[in-house]
This record gives structure tokens, C-alpha cells and sequence, in this order.
């Protein structure tokens, strides 16, 4: 009764470029901090085998720091780990992979599968059918081959590729790489372990993509889990158990704001946030002055509560009320410079005019304190 973990999508060397730099480093080894997770688990789990069903590198030419990196970060699982190329590094004839062997860099209870074959771990009960990429793109199913592979006698048939899964997953990934659906009916597996699909995904009763441990884009798909695979017995039903694995939540907001009331439901979301989370804001509508304050204090304070939050408010109108001039006391023509402003903000330069009302409102604001000191 083997029971194993599956994981894929690790993507290490993934630079993440568009945060500040103190946040891309975070998150880079936050990678890192995953795979020490997967092995704890693994260990906690008494898990007979890791499978990573792919793109364990972000691309071929990834430091040498980072492939030492990632095979230390396995330390802690001593059982058998099997790495199954994906199509970020497939096995090449000069690869990754190759550079990982030359360092001498890969354990010896890791399996490098860069051919298709099947891997025999015997004392762990388990025969892994492995359909490694060996170039970015194919067009023909590579796990067509496990229908005529055979297995020892009592070990569990366990397919390992990385792919899309023809008709249940968007179009845009559905051109390269196929699985069919029934692949593991056909192949007489007792489970097919998957990668590609960024989010934890059932396809059927023994076919399961684990999705990335760690979240690595805006997108609402269940990533950052790994799974634990139990298999009771020859054909019969396999056991899978999601595991949280992420550190990061990512979360992006399109709103639009028409009312007080739309800003302060936005803001108590925010508040309701854990502190390790990523943030993408993006804001339209129209706010009034005391409401760009409220919202720029707000922001602040997340900056300083998350591991990073973005806001685009270049949608967002400034929207003054009359108290708002009241208070600024922006009567004459400071009060018909705000009035065009206001106009100018549904040209086609709405941000300039957005940015000087809201610069205007500030130095009125200013002036108004200190006259009262």
C-alpha cells in the first residue's frame, strides 16, 4: 500500500521582475522554502516516493547556484525523488539537466527521468511511467507509450507527465503537449501524476494535476498545495489529500468605485488580508478627496502589512463634492482651477489632470493647517 507525494511546477529561477527588489527576493526564495516543505511532508507523511511531474527549472539556463540550491532543499526526504523534465527544461541533449550531473549536483535517491521509460522503485511497491519532454513543444501524446509498457507483478502503475489534458482545459494551453483524457483507463494506471496546469486540478478518479507549492502569478486556479497519493491496492481507488504548501497568497482586485460605501467594503477586504499576501489592485470610478486620503492612508499601511501591494489608480476619477471645496476653502480662481480639472480628467490626458488635482487638493490642505497653527 505505497503512498507517495506529488508535486510539479516548481519553476525555480523564476525571476519576478515587476516588484521592488526586497519583494522579488522574497518571493524567489519562498521557491525555495517550498521544496524544504515538500520534503518535510514527505518525511511526515511516510511517503514512500516525491514525484514531480515537471518543470522543476524556470528555464535551461538557470545559475548553477540555483540547480545546487533546489537538489539541497530535498535533504530532508531521503526516500526516492523521481524529476520528470517538463516543457520550461526539457531534456535536451545539452540541458539543465546535464549541467546538473556535471556539477554533481543531483543526490543519489534522486531520478533524473529524461527518457521515457519506466523507473522500478521495488521496495517502495511502485512502477513509475515516466513521459519526460524531450524539446519545448510536441504534438503527439507522449503517455500514448504507457499502454504498452509492462510492470513488474505488485508494484503500483504510476504515470508521470507533464501536459495538457485535451478538452477540459482552456484552449490557449491545449495546443501542445496533449494527454488524452482516459489515459489512465487506457494505460491500466493506478494514478497519473500531472504537471503543466499551474492549480490543483482533478481529472478524474486516478488523475490529478498538483499545481505549483508555491503561487507564482495572479490567477484563481488553487495553487500552492502538493498532494498525498495512497494507493490501497491494485486498481482500487486512490486516496488524494491536498496539502497547503504556500507561504504567499496572491490575490487580484479589478474594482470600480461609484460610492463611499464601494471604498470602505474595498478597504475592509484589505484589512481582512493575511500579512503574507501579494497584492494587484486595480481601481476605476470616481472617488472624492476625503476618499483618495482615506484610500492613500489605507495603502500605506498595507505596504507596510503585506509582502507587496500594487495599486493602479490611473482609472480612478477625483471626484471633489462641495464640502470638500468647502473645507479646501478653494474659492475664486483656485475654485474654477479645480473645476477644470475635474473636466480635463475625461481627456486623453486624464492622469496628468488626475495627478494635479490631487497635488492641489495637498498643498491647499497643507495650507490650511498651517494657518491654524
Amino acid at each position: 500500500m505505497p503512498t507517495f507525494l506529488h508535486t510539479a511546477d516548481w519553476q525555480m529561477g523564476r525571476a519576478f521582475s515587476r516588484f521592488e527588489t526586497e519583494d522579488g527576493a522574497a518571493l524567489v526564495e519562498a521557491r525555495f522554502e517550498a521544496i524544504e516543505k515538500l520534503a518535510r511532508l514527505a518525511k511526515e507523511h511516510q511517503c514512500d516516493a516525491v514525484l514531480v511531474a515537471g518543470d522543476v527549472f524556470d528555464a535551461q539556463t538557470v545559475a548553477d547556484r540555483t540547480i545546487r540550491r533546489v537538489f539541497n532543499a530535498t535533504r530532508e526526504f531521503t526516500g526516492p525523488w523521481v524529476m520528470l523534465p517538463g516543457n520550461h527544461d526539457a531534456a535536451l541533449a545539452e540541458s539543465v539537466w546535464t549541467r546538473a550531473r556535471r556539477l554533481a549536483a543531483v543526490p543519489d535517491n534522486v531520478h533524473l527521468a529524461l527518457e521515457p521509460g519506466v523507473i522500478n522503485l521495488e521496495h517502495q511497491g511502485l512502477a513509475i511511467l515516466c513521459a519526460p519532454l524531450t524539446q519545448r513543444n510536441t504534438y503527439s501524446d507522449l503517455t500514448e507509450a504507457f499502454d504498452t509498457w509492462e510492470t513488474p507483478d505488485g508494484l503500483a502503475r504510476i504515470g508521470l507527465a507533464h501536459g495538457s489534458v485535451q478538452g477540459l482545459l482552456p484552449d490557449e494551453i491545449d495546443s501542445t503537449n496533449p494527454i488524452l483524457p482516459n489515459r489512465a483507463q487506457t494505460a491500466r494506471l493506478d494514478y497519473l501524476a500531472l504537471g503543466d496546469w499551474h492549480g490543483t486540478r482533478q481529472i478524474d478518479e486516478r488523475t490529478w494535476y498538483s499545481g505549483t507549492p508555491e503561487p507564482e502569478r495572479f490567477r484563481n486556479n488553487e495553487a500552492g498545495y502538493a498532494l498525498i497519493v495512497n494507493v490501497p491496492g491494485p486498481r482500487e481507488t486512490p486516496g488524494v489529500t491536498p496539502v497547503e504548501t504556500a507561504r504567499y497568497q496572491w490575490h487580484q482586485w479589478r474594482e470600480t468605485l461609484t460610492v463611499e460605501s464601494d471604498l470602505d467594503r474595498l478597504l475592509d477586504r484589505l484589512k481582512a488580508l493575511p500579512e503574507p499576501s501579494v497584492v494587484d489592485l486595480r481601481l476605476e470610478g470616481a472617488v472624492t478627496l476625503a476618499g483618495e486620503e482615506k484610500l492613500i492612508n489605507a495603502l500605506s499601511v498595507a505596504e507596510a502589512r503585506f509582502r507587496s501591494i500594487q495599486c493602479d489608480r490611473s482609472g480612478l476619477q477625483l471626484e471633489p463634492t462641495d464640502d470638500d471645496i468647502a473645507a479646501l476653502k478653494a474659492d475664486g480662481y483656485v475654485g474654477e482651477v479645480i473645476e477644470h480639472l475635474r473636466t480635463r480628467q475625461q481627456d486623453d490626458d486624464a492622469q496628468a489632470a488626475r495627478d494635479a488635482l490631487a497635488i492641489l487638493a495637498g498643498l491647499l490642505k497643507d495650507r490650511k493647517q498651517e494657518a491654524s497653527e
